[in-house]
């Protein structure tokens, strides 16, 4: 039997840094840890089409389409029920607390605004995108 004192650990989550860079000492690829790794995938999972992933042509979200459409609050709740779903169903390691889409005529987008707990964490992360469509 063990005795002692025990440490929760937190499980440190990485993943690859898709800007490419070599690490100089080692020349190896950069890695994402932790809150930031978080953050790529979240932000990777918005930006993903549907049958752009091989394989797995179910993973994405329909956030490009809606963005060729008028800016209305409509459009920015269908923007916000896309996001809910995709984090919901593929991003297991967070619990998404709030999603805020707003939409910003001026620069022809929308402000959205995730607030989600990172699992075995306590602290909430709040990450900002601008969604605006590419011409």
């Amino acid at each position: 039997m063990a005795r002692g004192p025990f440490i929760n650990r937190q499980p440190d989550y990485t993943d690859l840094d898709l800007d490419f860079f070599a690490n100089p000492n080692t020349g190896d690829l950069i890695k994402k840890v932790g809150e930031d790794a978080i953050k790529r995938s979240v932000r990777n999972l918005i930006f993903t089409n549907f049958y752009e992933r091989p394989f797995r042509p179910y993973i994405g979200s329909n956030i490009r389409k809606l963005l060729f459409e008028n800016i209305t609050p409509f459009t920015a709740i269908l923007l916000k029920n896309a996001i809910v779903s995709v984090i919901n169903n593929f991003e297991t390691r967070v619990s998404l607390q709030k999603v805020n889409v707003t939409e910003n005529i001026d620069n022809n987008g929308y402000d959205v605004r995730l607030e989600y707990i990172i699992l075995n964490r306590q602290a909430p992360v709040v990450t900002s995108l601008f969604l605006e469509r590419i011409r």
